[in-house]
């Protein structure tokens, strides 16, 4: 069975972190560009972070929205078939539901995990 599960979100101040993390079970991240997606309350889905598959000549590139850039990071973890992403200097603006997706390409993704639910307040 093929499915991507978000883990990591929860309750966070102001500039505190989040490791959020998305694996994989029935196929292998390695082969697949991965984005993170977040939807706040009240707006569309936007997404703010991506990395290119591990294979060819983009391994591992990375994407960052400017809302996220400098305080986001995305990294792989091939061995455990697992993507992170970092998020430090959290802002109340950065509240949403968070979700990775994987696809053939950075910019087509096929697969989506549920969910995960980010909350930065003091």
């Amino acid at each position: 069975q093929v499915q991507l599960v978000e883990s990591g979100g929860g309750l966070a101040q102001p500039g505190g972190s989040l490791r959020l993390s998305c694996a994989a079970s029935g196929f292998t991240l390695y082969y697949y560009a991965i984005g993170w997606f977040r939807q706040a309350p009240g707006k569309e889905r936007e997404r703010i972070s991506c990395i290119s598959s591990a294979i060819g000549g983009t391994n591992g590139k990375t994407y960052y929205e400017d809302s996220v850039k400098g305080r986001f990071t995305v990294s792989r973890d091939n061995a455990k078939n697992t993507v992170y992403l970092q998020m430090d200097s959290l802002k109340p603006e950065d509240t949403a539901v968070y979700y990775c997706a994987a696809g053939g390409s950075s910019l087509a993704y096929d697969y989506w995990g549920q969910g995960t639910q980010v909350t930065v307040s003091s």
